[in-house]
């Protein structure tokens, strides 16, 4: 895992675009734009991010579901306004609501707003609004004025000059920065996404329901947050009549016979979908992370925000004067894991020792960066305390990272955690399962309410099930009508 530095990186590649030609004409508009990055350039740009991204997050596997959205994904983009462009799309083991493009032709939709989805052409409008962003380059106009969307860890210790050094190791599991998009660069995505989505005569109107649905979620007491795809985006009232009306003029204007929604065949396709957070790649139940696939156990201090992905588990106090980090070496041994680990990382060792963890052999150090302050010129030193752990041939590695000044206040925190990492072996945490959508079809006619009871719905899942299938509880469901409920 050698840590590549982002800022030198953006740096360098400011450095070589503002030697390029400046102007452009935008594939959609017709007009001469600021451009600073070539079609090549956003192409390989995109390839570049997308072991990122995947690395990041995961890969979720459905291969039908995969297949559709590659499908209409491909039909779309024979007719957008970049027909010659290569799309490639993906979807992410994320529970977050999210759908998001980076330069290139690259689109990821979360597995998270695919459970949140009622049909094919809600699906269809948000894929065209993504590519929207790509088609009008939105996506490479904001990476050429490197306005990146802000790089967020947990607790914001990056921000910090003291972490910068070390914060493109963390970089690596952290939820890939955004592009952050002005509200006309969405509208116009808006307005693509039904363009496009009208073309392959799929009804753009359910976009705006959709839409309509997140608002609620977000407005929603009980739900757990704003979802992310809404975070940057138009009044969502306002965006709901907007696409509504372009829906309406394309619609005018195309006169197909009829326009897809096609509720049934989507709702199939993801019965099954995971649900939620997967406790099958680490989950927290009173402060103890859990790891049932790879059998191990360590204490997450309290109050500390946790954020797990594929690659690594960062740990962070609200204050965000220190951080862990929790990951796998690359080595086959403890030696040559400590020598080559810090060494990459630029850290000098101050001292350590061979230890045991729990039976296991392990080796401890601490070590230090020093570096100089880029805006004050003064000396700046951050400390790092590290447990190598050698667990069934597997070297885990623990990283507690803190600012001099705050290393020492920190130190039986850090070593708290790293030395009550232990083998998993009880059941009941090995044998966990995640939750999953299940489409059943309505009995009885009736309220929608009334299909939960008789499916045993708990009453505390009502609201967020019906925001889940975009209905009201006092709506009437009819015979035969699927539904989404989550069951093991």
């Amino acid at each position: 895992m050698k840590p590549i530095n982002i800022y030198s990186r953006l740096l360098l590649i400011a450095i070589i675009i503002s030697l390029l030609p400046s102007c452009a004409i935008n594939p959609v508009t017709g007009k001469k734009q600021l451009m600073l990055m070539s079609e090549t350039q956003e192409i390989a740009l995109g390839a570049q991010y997308d072991p990122s991204v995947t690395g990041t997050f995961g890969v979720y596997q459905n291969e039908n579901l995969l297949a559709f959205i590659q499908e209409k994904g491909v039909e779309m983009g024979k007719l957008s306004h970049r027909p010659n462009l290569e799309y490639h799309f993906k979807i992410l083991d994320s529970p977050v609501i999210n759908a998001f493009a980076v330069p290139g032709g690259y689109i990821y939709l979360t597995r998270g707003i695919l459970a949140q989805f009622n049909n094919e052409a809600e699906l269809i409008g948000v894929l065209g609004h993504e590519m929207g962003h790509i088609t009008a380059r939105h996506t490479a106009s904001q990476q050429s004025k490197q306005q990146l969307g802000q790089l967020l860890l947990v607790g914001g210790m990056i921000a910090s000059e003291e972490f910068r050094q070390f914060a493109d190791y963390a970089l690596q599991g952290m939820e890939l920065l955004f592009l952050k998009f002005s509200r006309d660069n969405e509208r116009e995505a808006d307005r693509l996404g039904v363009e496009y989505s009208s073309k392959i005569r799929y009804d753009a109107h359910k976009m705006a329901d959709f839409f309509n649905v997140l608002n609620k979620m977000q407005l929603a007491s009980d739900h757990g947050g704003v979802p992310t795809f809404m975070s940057t985006h138009p009044d969502p009232g306002d965006r709901y009549n907007s696409v509504n009306q372009k829906s309406d003029e394309w619609q005018d204007s195309l006169n197909y016979a009829s326009w897809a929604v096609n509720s049934d065949n989507y709702l199939r396709m993801i019965d099954g979908l995971v649900y939620g957070e997967d406790p099958r790649q680490g989950y927290v139940e009173s402060n103890m992370f859990y790891h049932p696939e790879m059998k191990f156990k360590y204490p997450v201090p309290p109050g500390w925000k946790l954020q797990n992905s594929p690659i690594q588990v960062q740990m962070a106090p609200e204050d965000g004067k220190a951080m862990m980090i929790f990951t796998l070496a690359r080595q086959k041994t403890l030696d040559e894991a400590v020598q080559q680990t810090l060494s990459e990382l630029g850290l000098s060792i101050i001292e350590s020792k061979k230890a045991v963890v729990n039976g296991m052999p392990a080796i401890w150090a601490v070590s230090q960066l020093v570096s100089q302050n880029q805006q004050t010129g003064q000396e700046q030193t951050i400390k790092v305390m590290s447990y190598f752990i050698d667990y069934n041939g597997v070297i885990y590695l623990f990283h507690g990272v803190a600012a001099d000044a705050d290393f020492n206040s920190y130190y039986r925190v850090f070593e708290s955690t790293m030395v009550n990492f232990n083998r998993l072996t009880e059941v009941s945490k090995i044998n966990v399962r995640p939750k999953r959508i299940k489409v059943q079809s309505v009995r009885r006619s009736g309220t929608l309410a009334d299909a939960f009871k008789y499916y045993r719905v708990p009453q505390d899942q009502f609201n967020e099930l019906a925001l889940l299938n975009n209905l009201e509880l006092s709506d009437q469901v009819s015979s035969g009508k699927l539904i989404k409920i989550i069951g093991d």
